[in-house]
């Protein structure tokens, strides 16, 4: 696995892939940064495209990615981080929304746990879900990143 760390407005990002794709994506100022494992190896050359996105979007120039991902989860986590890529820029649904849309309107908590789970941050855009009642809910990165990419954003923090 090759990894390198970038910076952004919201502080340091690890990046982390092989061949396949992208894997990891990680606030590393956020509140619950990845370790990185002795036997990765560091190398900002595979990252070029994911770097070059990232600084696009950060200088509003980007509204979607076009990267190859590679996230592992089970069936039901890809699902939802698959449709979690089709919520657009500047947008927010709820985690019900989220659930209803992958046709499992009773797995809220299961949506919610695999939004939690996802280990492309930003890339597939679960800080886009918010809390049925508008709220900011928990985020991977910290309820302060999340804030921060939806104001980048401009969205609007309720669900009318």
């Amino acid at each position: 696995m090759n990894f390198c760390l970038h910076a952004s407005p919201l502080g340091s990002i690890l990046l982390a892939g092989d061949r396949v794709g992208l894997r990891l994506l990680s606030f590393q100022d956020g509140t619950n940064p990845a370790a990185i494992p002795d036997h990765w190896t560091e190398s900002a050359e595979p990252f070029e495209a994911v770097r070059r996105q990232l600084d696009e979007y950060f200088d509003r120039g980007r509204r979607e990615f076009d990267l190859e991902l590679a996230p592992a989860g089970t069936p039901f986590r890809l699902s939802v981080w698959n449709e979690l890529q089709q919520i657009p820029y500047g947008t927010t649904i709820s985690y019900g929304e989220l659930a209803r849309r992958i046709s499992k309107p009773k797995a809220v908590r299961a949506v919610g746990s695999a939004n939690g789970a996802n280990p492309i941050a930003l890339i597939i855009p679960c800080h886009r879900i918010i809390g049925a009642d508008g709220s900011l809910t928990g985020y991977g990165g910290g309820l302060e990143i999340k804030e921060r990419l939806l104001a980048h954003e401009g969205a609007r923090l309720s669900l009318s």
